[in-house]
């Protein structure tokens, strides 16, 4: 059976401007139809039973032909063998769309997913792939087979008409309460479940962040307090799934109160026609098991109306994502030479009434070392973070070799910067993995990056080396070797332009004597070195000092002029701590 690829996607997209998550859906319209041609034979043998009751009853019980009972009952077995198959192949096939269109989508949400979690307050990765679980359960899971068999009651209910007037009436009566419970369950449970939803994920997100922390919480006795808005979060999660739960309980037994109900009606119905010489019992019998198939979609859609539900909001969320995060297509610039310019450069932050960056305009050139210094609370991070293109809320332009950063793939891009932020992440693995960016493992070129930022000795001491797992986020490391290693990361292959935040906030004497070698090293390579720091000592190693105050440039030249204009007087100053600046080699 043939799949849809990404270029049809793509093409279908493009032809009915449908959204990308749409777009996925309707890709796969051939297995979807397949699956209702499938649905259309099962529900066509749905009437086997009824016909062999009639034929029983009405035939058999009359002519006491045994040969003819042997063949009914031969052909009612083929009927129900085929049935089987048609339901096993129809579940077979929506199993194997649901992996399809994992992989189709996998990929896009984890993207869109990563860039939605370098905004400030965007969604949790966590809740983004639960989202896509959700929907691909509802997609393959008994939910969808009933909304693919409720066409079927008025077949069903047209073949009562056919044994008896009366019989049809009661059909279509009985089918409208139903679907007036299914639309009373929408009413009484969509704001319940939604809410239930919503408080149990922020109980997720609130656990796992909390437990990342749990040094701290353990240390300072905090876990008291924390556990006491967690039970806050956990009881209204809890109160708001009861309600929940209930509704959905209340309408599921309302629901089998009738349908029982009505198919008993339908019996008593029967009974009386056969009395009065209207019906055969065949024809009663056979009516029953009719009115139960054609209320059976509708019962169904009751109870999966909470997956229903779910996989409704799961899909919003999901496209509503995919929208705010499109997939780009960037054209390959090549291997940057390190020229660096900021145009107008202006970062904000939600929640903050003035920016945090004011209409910035400077260029760097490759083979600069520039110190990037000011006081807390001047938008040094900010700015690092904008050098790198990761930044969300920003105007103005940030260029690499004359072209937007945005306008470079960052598969390529991103193995020529090196970025060393205020908090290393190291993630878990091997420190090879680490330093290698979980590339393929080169372990010449690891060795080179270790050696290059004076790590490969203090590697070499760990108990396995290079293999030596470093724990989730590097927990199994000090905050000095975190960032050690954070560097030779940075420095990891040939990369044109390093941004290093507060590099030296955790070393030592010999760690910042080894970062010193390391910067004066990248300088002799032509990268475009970034320094933002609070120590003057490893300010002496810049070629050029720029000051920022309150996110404005107050001071951008050469290291010695600006430290010659500050120390007659500017309002920017240096922490007291520090010493004597190393001069550069």
């Amino acid at each position: 059976m043939n799949h849809p690829n990404r270029a049809s996607v793509v093409n279908t997209a493009s032809r009915f401007q449908r959204s990308a998550l749409a777009a996925t859906l309707w890709g796969f319209r051939r297995e979807f139809a397949v699956c209702m041609a499938f649905s259309v034979l099962v529900n066509l043998l749905m009437l086997t039973p009824s016909l062999y009751m009639l034929q029983v009853f009405d035939r058999v019980l009359v002519s006491y032909s045994s040969l003819t009972l042997v063949a009914v009952t031969l052909i009612m077995l083929f009927f129900f063998a085929v049935m089987a198959f048609a339901e096993w192949a129809r579940s077979r096939l929506l199993v194997r769309l649901g992996v399809r269109f994992d992989e189709l989508l996998g990929q896009r949400v984890f993207r869109a997913s990563f860039e939605s979690s370098l905004n400030q307050g965007g969604r949790n990765p966590a809740r983004t792939f639960a989202d896509l679980t959700n929907l691909r359960q509802f997609m393959t899971g008994n939910g969808l087979f009933a909304f693919m068999d409720a066409p079927w009651t008025p077949i069903y209910i047209v073949v009562l008409f056919m044994l008896h007037p009366v019989l049809g009436l009661l059909g279509v009566v009985f089918a409208l309460l139903l679907t007036a419970l299914a639309w009373l369950s929408h009413r009484v449970t969509q704001a319940p479940v939604e809410a239930a939803l919503e408080a149990g994920s922020q109980v997720g997100v609130y656990v796992h962040g909390k437990l990342r922390n749990a040094e701290v919480i353990e240390a300072m006795g905090m876990l008291g307090n924390l556990r006491r808005r967690w039970q806050v979060r956990h009881h209204r999660h809890l109160a708001l799934n009861g309600r929940a739960a209930d509704a959905s309980a209340r309408v599921l037994a309302l629901t089998k109160f009738v349908r029982y109900t009505l198919q008993s009606l339908t019996l008593a119905a029967g009974a009386l026609l056969v009395i009065d010489g209207e019906l055969s019992a065949g024809a009663m019998i056979a009516a029953n098991v009719l009115m139960g198939r054609a209320t059976q979609p509708l019962d169904q859609i009751v109870a999966s109306w909470k997956p229903f539900l779910g996989a409704r909001q799961a899909f919003r969320n999901l496209d509503a994502l995919l929208a705010d995060h499109p997939a780009r297509e960037i054209a390959s610039h090549g291997v940057p030479q390190g020229n660096v310019r900021i145009e107008h450069l202006v970062a904000t932050a939600p929640g903050r009434a003035q920016p945090i960056l004011k209409d910035l305009t400077a260029a760097f050139e490759p083979g600069q070392v520039i110190a990037i210094v000011g006081p807390s609370g001047s938008g040094k991070s900010t700015l690092a973070r904008a050098l790198v293109g990761i930044w969300p809320q920003r105007e103005g332009r940030v260029l690499v070799d004359g072209e937007p950063i945005e306008q470079w793939n960052r598969d390529e891009l991103g193995p020529f910067i090196g970025y060393l932020p205020q908090d290393i992440e190291l993630f878990e693995g091997s420190i090879a993995e680490n330093i290698a960016r979980f590339g393929e493992l080169d372990a010449q070129k690891v060795i080179r990056a270790c050696e290059r930022a004076g790590v490969h000795e203090m590697i070499l001491r760990f108990p396995k080396g290079y293999d030596t797992q470093v724990g989730e986020a590097g927990s199994m490391l000090s905050g000095g070797q975190r960032q050690r290693l954070g560097l030779a990361r940075a420095m990891y292959g040939d990369p044109r332009i390093i941004v290093l935040d507060e590099p030296n906030s955790n070393l030592d004497d010999i760690g910042e004597a080894a970062l010193v070698r390391a910067v004066q090293d990248l300088r002799q390579q032509g990268c475009t070195v970034f320094l933002i720091t609070h120590r003057r000592g490893i300010v002496g190693i810049a070629d050029r000092l720029l000051v920022l105050d309150d996110g404005v440039i107050t001071h951008d030249g050469a290291r010695a002029e600006v430290l010659a204009a500050l120390a007659a007087g500017a309002p920017v100053r240096f922490p007291a701590a520090g010493g004597a600046a190393p001069q550069p080699a």
